[in-house]
């Protein structure tokens, strides 16, 4: 599972520890089994990890998620599904920080090269 998701074997540990991914079964030799659903849980929390939400923030997802995608009562899952309308506009909210970082980071990076560009590989350039 680790390799599938890109996750190390002590993150798998912590999220199971903390209450992100379900307690797993066993094999007969004491191998932690994962199914399809798990890998599909732990990417979906390596997703939101990209946009910095806390294990908490990530705990309250996945359980509004579960849900949403669950035969709970219809108002039950209408409340879950209004609660994460919200959080997906904060997750639009975070992604546009991130772009904006990233076109700083960008610009930083153009500066550098040409600076370096100039200090280098033409000596005596002003830039």
């Amino acid at each position: 599972m680790a390799e599938k998701s890109g996750l190390s074997s002590r993150t798998l540990r912590h999220y199971e520890a903390i209450g992100l991914l379900p307690p797993t079964g066993r094999s007969e030799g004491g191998y932690r089994v994962y199914t399809e659903e798990d890998l599909h849980r732990l990417m979906t929390i390596r997703r939101m990890k990209a946009l910095d939400y806390s294990t908490t923030e990530m705990g309250r997802l996945l359980e509004l998620l579960d849900i949403a995608e669950s035969d709970a009562p219809e108002a039950e899952r209408a409340d879950a599904r209004a609660e994460l309308e919200a959080l997906r506009e904060d997750a639009r909210a975070r992604r546009q920080k991130l772009a904006r970082q990233m076109e700083r980071a960008d610009e930083f990076l153009g500066i550098l090269d040409h600076r370096l560009g100039c200090t280098f590989l033409r000596p005596g350039c002003h830039a």
